[in-house]
């Protein structure tokens, strides 16, 4: 009796370790929809439409909402410009007319929540920043930002108040989107270098990272994957 005691409690710890590893394994597996916002962002940034038109289709088909994609590819325009974005959208009309004229009636999703903070964009900002970084912005300016405080109140004001700010997507979904088109883009790599910082600062693990580079090594190109990996070396080595 003692014997098979023994046993089953062999069984059941070997059994509660294999699940407990399947379960770590999956928190640190991107999901289908985040496999999609990264090549999205991805060619979007590159402006390779016709590879970005099947991602898109595909991200629908994964289960992305509408306004979930237009928040993309609007967000993306701080990071890749205008042209990239205002392309990236005019792709997604043909897209959704297509999808239309062939009986597929897509979920639009929820549109942004207004904004009641009545606070300057720029405190708004600096707040926003301060969580995606877990460090409150109240230093002296250095580097670029005593360099040029144009570009500093541009960001706090725009790009973490106007845009981080809408609850359309996530921090994380913005940063998993950010990383994705600075990886794609190439020659950014001290920005890559932060953004893949507050990649992990949203509760990614490094795992995650790795698979998100190997998702753009395998839908992209090896190139771009190749900077990206070096980068993530020394970003989880200081981590």
């Amino acid at each position: 009796m003692k014997k098979l005691i023994i046993g089953l409690a062999i069984i059941l710890g070997v059994s509660v370790d294999a699940k407990a590893q399947e379960n770590k394994k999956k928190s640190d597996s991107l999901t289908a929809i985040q496999q999609k916002m990264i090549t999205i962002s991805a060619f979007t940034a590159k402006g390779e439409l016709e590879l970005l038109k099947t991602e898109l289709n595909g991200g629908l088909d994964a289960g992305l909402t509408v306004n979930e994609i237009k928040e993309v590819l609007v967000h993306l325009y701080a990071y890749c410009g205008f042209p990239r974005s205002l392309q990236g959208l005019q792709t997604f009309m043909a897209v959704l007319d297509e999808r239309k004229a062939r009986g597929i009636n897509d979920q639009q999703g929820k549109p942004a929540s207004p904004i009641k903070d009545r606070r300057s964009k720029y405190e708004r900002g600096k707040e926003v920043l301060g969580k995606l970084s877990g460090a409150p912005q109240s230093g002296k300016r250095t580097g670029y930002a005593a360099f040029s405080p144009e570009i500093e109140i541009f960001l706090k004001e725009h790009l973490f108040a106007d845009i981080f700010e809408r609850d359309v997507l996530t921090y994380s979904q913005r940063e998993l989107v950010t990383v994705s088109a600075l990886i794609a883009l190439g020659g950014v790599e001290p920005m890559m270098k932060s953004h893949m910082g507050l990649f992990l600062k949203q509760g990614f693990a490094p795992a995650q990272l790795s698979q998100l580079i190997n998702v753009i090594e395998i839908n992209v190109g090896k190139k771009e994957a190749d900077v990206a990996k070096l980068v993530l070396t020394e970003v989880v080595s200081k981590s």
